[in-house]
């Protein structure tokens, strides 16, 4: 919002060796340029240079950012169309790395205006009469950002300014703009502003933001300030509120140079490299664990079961990782204590900790605690974790036969012939499990294609054994049965 700083955030400081007067400013050859301007220049001396325009965006390099890239070269503001959890947000706000590391500003002037281009008569006159010898403060880029989620209870006054009037008590006109409390728009002049969920904004509101998007100026209680704001405006809304509700009034539609549709990671691989970027995890998560949150978080996007409209965010899969992991951990404490109880008394005990692996098993936790960030149709009012279940163990499956096909899998089959069975949960510790299942052939190979490497630790060895045993029950060779205590148990199908 605007220019408001959280509480503890330290603010940069400018460089000793910048100018430090308007004279010398002009002496170092700086140039005014606008925000499209400084934008295009700083976007095609990165594409010079090779440079990551668009740090930490994941999936739009062939298909969304050249738009982006286009709109900006054009000096276009935009708006973003995606469902939610598509990075609309987080794409709009990289936008500010483009900007100028520091630009002059006239110290004091809530508009940051640049002291060669001021647009108040105030400082106009301070300009005029101060010259060269005006002292210039520096903004950094990361102030030039300013952003306002719409909701209903905006006000023109939020986005565009209101009389103050205390202001006009003290003698001043109506028509002195030195009577205005400018909102946070004029407040982002010479900067980057972003109205997310644009279509939630009361359509008299919008009417608002017509003049900034055209005009370049700004109208408060029906007194036209000829302020030229310069700035780029960038709105993200849902394509559902923006194509069917009308939410968004036509001319306002229209003022806009560029639409750009977002949309979900196209392939698998994308997914699994958006999780592993933003997912912050606090246990170890195997690639096959994490590749089956990934093709459940797609078959939750394409099932029937669940509405389209609104979409299955990316931070669903992002979640569901971090649920695994903690899930993994708690294993992991829960089988110290108990370790501890058993020899009599915690710092005692001899027996190797357990260290915090992701299993197959610690999945299932995420069908209850996600299944918020899901909108179902109506029609499955009370099967919500019925169907994320069949969902997840079908992406399971699928994880299975795409890193296992091929191999001969007869070993573990024979672990449970004539029956045998083979315990495990959220108890079981990794040693157990090993030392259930023994010398297994072609467990190496399992293991190499899992990624776990030539020399996997008994916690990811545990892991890679309990996600052939789920993917054989899945595939139907194995019976599995789920006891009272939560174990389950993996035997002869017969």
């Amino acid at each position: 919002m605007g220019r408001v700083t959280a509480p503890n955030q330290v603010l940069p400081v400018p460089p000793a060796e910048l100018p430090s007067t308007l004279g010398a400013l002009r002496a170092a050859g700086h140039q005014y340029r606008t925000v499209k301007q400084e934008l295009r220049d700083n976007l095609l001396a990165r594409m010079g240079s090779g440079e990551d325009r668009f740090p930490g965006i994941v999936g739009y390099e062939d298909t969304v950012l050249p738009e982006v890239e286009r709109a900006l070269l054009a000096g276009h503001d935009m708006v973003l169309l995606g469902e939610r959890g598509q990075g609309k947000t987080r794409l709009i706000r990289s936008l500010g790395a483009l900007l100028d590391e520091w630009t002059p500003v006239i110290p004091g002037s809530v508009l940051n205006e640049h002291p060669m281009h001021p647009i108040t008569p105030a400082s106009r006159a301070l300009v005029d009469s101060a010259g060269d010898d005006l002292p210039i403060g520096w903004l950094h880029r990361s102030m030039r950002y300013g952003e306002k989620l719409a909701t209903p209870d905006t006000s023109v006054g939020d986005l565009i300014g209101d009389v103050d009037p205390i202001r006009l008590a003290q003698g001043r006109t109506l028509g002195d703009p030195e009577t205005i409390h400018f909102g946070l728009v004029p407040r982002t002049n010479r900067g980057i502003f972003a109205v997310n969920e644009l279509p939630d904004l009361a359509e008299r509101i919008q009417v608002a933001l017509l003049n900034v998007l055209e005009e370049r100026d700004i109208q408060v209680r029906g007194y036209q300030l000829r302020l030229p704001l310069d700035l780029l405006l960038v709105a993200s809304a849902n394509p559902e509120d923006y194509t069917n509700r009308g939410r968004i009034i036509t001319p306002l539609k229209d003022r806009f140079g560029a639409e750009i549709r977002t949309h979900y990671p196209l392939d698998l691989d994308l997914e699994l490299s958006l999780i592993r970027q933003e997912a912050d995890l606090v246990a170890v998560v195997p690639e096959h664990v994490l590749e089956v949150l990934a093709r459940f978080a797609r078959d939750v996007r394409e099932s029937p079961s669940v509405d389209p409209r609104s979409g299955v965010s990316a931070r669903f899969a992002i979640a569901a990782a971090e649920t695994v992991a903690a899930a993994a951990l708690r294993r992991s404490g829960l089988l110290a204590g108990a370790s501890a109880a058993a020899s009599g008394g915690g710092a005692g005990s001899a027996s190797r900790p357990e260290a915090p692996v992701a299993r197959i098993g610690d999945t299932v936790s995420v069908t209850s605690t996600l299944r918020g960030k899901v909108e179902f149709e109506s029609g499955e009012e009370g099967r919500e974790i019925e169907v994320l279940a069949h969902l997840l163990r079908t992406a399971t499956a699928e994880t299975f036969r795409a890193r296992l096909a091929g191999l001969d899998l007869s070993g573990f089959t024979a672990i449970v012939a004539e029956g045998g069975a083979v315990e495990t949960g959220e108890l079981v510790s990794s040693a157990e499990l090993l030392r259930q299942v023994g010398t297994v052939p072609g467990l190496a190979k399992v293991l190499d294609r899992l990624g776990l490497g030539d020399a996997p630790s008994p916690e990811e060895a545990a892991a890679g054994i309990e996600f052939v045993l789920e993917g054989l029950h899945l595939t139907r060779r194995l019976g599995k049965d789920v006891t009272d205590t939560g174990r389950t148990v993996y035997g002869d199908r017969d």
